[in-house]
C-alpha cells in the first residue's frame, strides 16, 4: 500500500518515481505506527507530505485512516527517499522543482 500511495504521490505532483525532474528515487528507510484495525476491502484514505529536507532527500509522512470516518486512523507511517541518479549510481541534490511545492 505504501508504494501505491507513494507513486500516486508523486503522479499527482506531475512527476514518476523514476523520474523527479530526471532524478530516481531510492526508499532509505520505513516506519509505521498501526493505530487501529483494518480489514481486507476497506476503503482507505492516504494522506501524504513531504517534510524534514537535506541536501539529497526528505521524508514522506502518511496518515491513514478509513474512508467513512477519517477520524479514525489506522496508521501513521514515514519512509526516508534519497533521489538518486541511477545511470551514475550516485546520490543527487533535491530537484528544485520537487523542493520548490513544499516550501
Amino acid at each position: 500500500m505504501i508504494h501505491e500511495a507513494r507513486a500516486r504521490f508523486f503522479a499527482a505532483q506531475g512527476f514518476h518515481e523514476l523520474d523527479v525532474d530526471g532524478a530516481g528515487i531510492i526508499m532509505a528507510d520505513l516506519a509505521v505506527v498501526y493505530l487501529s484495525e483494518a480489514f481486507h476491502g476497506d476503503l482507505l484514505v492516504f494522506e501524504l507530505t513531504a517534510r524534514d529536507f537535506s541536501s539529497k532527500g526528505c521524508d514522506l509522512v502518511y496518515r491513514v485512516s478509513h474512508a467513512e470516518n477519517a477520524r479514525r486512523e489506522v496508521a501513521r507511517a514515514k519512509t526516508g527517499i534519497v533521489f538518486f541518479d541511477y545511470s551514475a549510481r550516485t546520490p543527487v541534490a533535491v530537484p528544485v522543482r520537487f523542493r520548490a511545492l513544499f516550501d
